[in-house]
């Protein structure tokens, strides 16, 4: 492909229009800052990755690191917090949760356009496709096991010890994301869609009680994880934007909702890959945690909020603003992922 490289499973693109900004800013605003950055700078794009812009940056001594920032553009509240991501990275960075080490942070939007932060880039294979045809059966079983054991060690930080205690309100969690995403939903909204209405009245009315705390990703999946370049393993967690101090089961959820879609369990299992129930099974015996007592509720969220992340992401692109050439393509994923939510909370699977 022309003007196009590849990164594991990830395409690198010479800077896209909507995201232009001048290299020499930054250039300048990195030197004497960024330890061991020698100018001059080449910025490339990572293709893919709807929410925040995020770019590889290579030094004369071919030195690599990566900048996330924020979207050019008018942005919906609360979303895009890059600031987050970096306060999340920065306060794991000496846990046992594998991240990228984060080195400089900067607000002042006359650098690039808007608030960024910059971290190491890490050597390792993205995969974009959940079933992960590149491996053998084995691999992708080591390689699931070590995914779901990365997700309870990152539940099991302690939000004191590390300093994010702060990170989010404690308690509530669905309470409030159910409201959140309504919110964004509807400020993004194109068209009516009776599956999102249905699941709008029906998620508040059906909150478990169980109340669990802990640090939550908000994203995690395969495609989100740096995988070790010859090793079925994990080696850093990567997109840390809708992180927060939450509820477990979002994320236990969240890890299994590609299996939501039309492969049926039988071919996943096949793959050498667990199974719905399996990654549950898994991840309650190794974290210690209760059974969820409404498992159909966490499915049902996360689709649902996958939906309005898409609806947002579909809106965004028709303002120009949006982080990949290819928007358009979500919005049938919003319909879709609204019918699959409201056929499990019907009691489907």
């Amino acid at each position: 492909m022309e003007n196009q490289a590849m990164t594991g499973d990830a395409v690198i693109t010479e800077v896209r229009a909507a995201h232009q900004f001048d290299p020499a800013r930054l250039e300048a605003w990195l030197t004497g800052r960024l330890e061991s950055f020698t100018p001059p700078l080449r910025v490339r794009q990572f293709e893919g990755g709807h929410s925040n812009p995020t770019f590889l940056l290579e030094d004369a001594g071919e030195r690599r690191w990566v900048m996330r920032k924020k979207p050019p553009g008018v942005l919906l509240p609360s979303a895009h917090q890059v600031g987050r991501e970096f306060t999340v990275l920065k306060a794991l960075r000496d846990t046992d949760v594998p991240v990228p080490t984060v080195r400089l942070h900067c607000e002042d939007v006359e650098v690039v356009g808007a608030e960024f932060f910059i971290m190491d880039w890490v050597k390792g294979r993205i995969f974009l496709d959940p079933l992960l045809p590149d491996l053998t059966p084995a691999e992708r079983g080591e390689l699931y096991d070590d995914y779901i054991r990365v997700l309870t060690r990152l539940h099991a930080v302690n939000l004191k010890t590390v300093g994010l205690e702060d990170y989010g309100r404690p308690g509530n969690y669905y309470q409030r994301q159910i409201g959140r995403w309504i919110k964004q939903f509807q400020l993004a909204q194109t068209e009516d869609i009776e599956d999102m209405r249905r699941l709008m009245d029906w998620l508040p009315a059906n909150i478990p009680a169980d109340d669990q705390i802990t640090l939550a990703h908000g994203d995690y999946s395969i495609r989100n994880c740096m995988i070790h370049p010859t090793e079925p393993r994990v080696v850093a967690v990567l997109d840390w934007e809708l992180s927060t101090i939450g509820h477990p089961y979002a994320d236990v959820a969240y890890t299994t909702m590609f299996q939501m879609g039309e492969t049926s369990q039988a071919d996943i299992v096949a793959l050498g890959i667990p199974g719905q129930q399996a990654m549950l099974d898994r991840y309650i015996a190794i974290s210690g945690r209760p059974a969820p007592q409404s498992w159909a509720f966490y499915k049902v969220f996360v689709l649902f909020r996958l939906a309005a992340i898409n609806q947002g992401v579909y809106k965004r692109g028709l303002d120009g603003n949006a982080a990949s050439e290819h928007f358009h393509l979500v919005l049938p994923s919003v319909r879709r992922l609204a019918a699959r939510a409201w056929l499990i909370a019907e009691g489907g699977d």
